[in-house]
């Protein structure tokens, strides 16, 4: 949203921390491809990559909190490009949906060579791919097309939810994202419970709760690339038995899934909105956001004419 609509550009400040949460999903990332390598078995190609693992593996939670200073990361760098040659880890990256890592790691770890040099500055399409856990609430305030919207961003895991209705009154829309590619993965927090199954049942809490009767919901189905990318390979049956479209097809899947949570609204009339997305290609969302804008200014317009 502050590339699309807002000032456009970081602060130094801001690229800096960027900087650093980047260094962290590199690093978190691979080690927790280096424990499912081990756990799922895959030989390496190359034995002598084996003795390089604990160097990766010692980076511990603490120094992640601590944050990762240049020199440490460059130094780590080439093993974790080395690692990433390996095909063990390329298998082991396709069975993902067995364990919790961020979809955007294999970017970093393409572009390593780019990040470890020392005048490594983050680019916003870096920033895109960067992952950090939304914690607490937070609000945004940008301009769409000269009309100000005030966002207020809400953290997705079960634990902050009991904050959210805290800020949610005089609200005018709710944007839901949904994770569309998650379709064969489990929550972090009790690694059984089905990704969208789990994004549904928030979804049906809060599209029929009465205190937003004349509140616009936009469902945004979004990661339609990765969507894309993993529909041939995981056969969406094998986690939803009721799907009866042609599971190659991603119109079948993402219709699919898109009725999983409309069909759960009880009452019809009030207003809602869907859209396919594809958070980092920004061009999508600019088009995806003046669309929100019409809808939004739209529903306010109704709402002060029945007044």
């Amino acid at each position: 949203m502050v590339i699309i609509n807002g000032r456009g550009e970081f602060t130094a400040d801001e690229v800096r921390a960027y900087r650093q949460q980047i260094y962290q999903n590199v690093i978190a990332a691979m080690r927790v491809l280096l424990d499912a390598r081990q756990k799922l078995g895959y030989a390496w190609k190359n034995p002598e990559r084996q003795k390089n693992v604990d160097a990766v593996m010692r980076f511990t939670a603490s120094d992640m909190m601590r944050g990762i200073d240049h020199s440490t990361f460059a130094e780590i760098a080439p093993l974790i490009r080395d690692f990433w040659e390996d095909p063990s880890l390329k298998q082991t990256y396709e069975q993902r949906n067995l364990f919790q890592i961020s979809d955007s790691c294999i970017y970093f770890f393409d572009h390593i060579n780019r990040v470890a040099m020392p005048d490594y500055y983050p680019t916003n399409r870096d920033i895109l791919f960067c992952r950090k856990a939304t914690r607490g609430i937070t609000e945004h305030v940008f301009e769409i097309q000269r009309v100000s919207f005030r966002f207020i961003d809400v953290g997705g895991q079960r634990s902050q939810r009991q904050k959210w209705f805290q800020c949610f009154e005089g609200i005018t829309s709710i944007l839901f994202m949904v994770a569309s590619c998650e379709y064969d993965q489990v929550i972090l927090e009790d690694r059984r419970t089905n990704r969208v199954v789990e994004s549904r049942s928030v979804f049906e809490t809060i599209a029929n709760n009465k205190s937003f009767a004349n509140v616009s919901i936009i469902l945004f189905m979004n990661k339609s690339d990765l969507l894309e990318e993993k529909v041939p390979k995981s056969d969406i049956r094998q986690y939803f038995a009721d799907f009866t479209g042609d599971h190659n097809s991603l119109r079948d899947v993402q219709f699919f899934l898109l009725d999983k949570f409309e069909n759960c609204r009880r009452d019809k009339r009030r207003p809602f909105f869907y859209h396919f997305t594809t958070a980092v290609d920004t061009e999508n969302i600019r088009r995806v956001f003046k669309d929100c804008r019409e809808t939004i200014l739209e529903q306010n317009l109704k709402a002060l004419m029945m007044q």
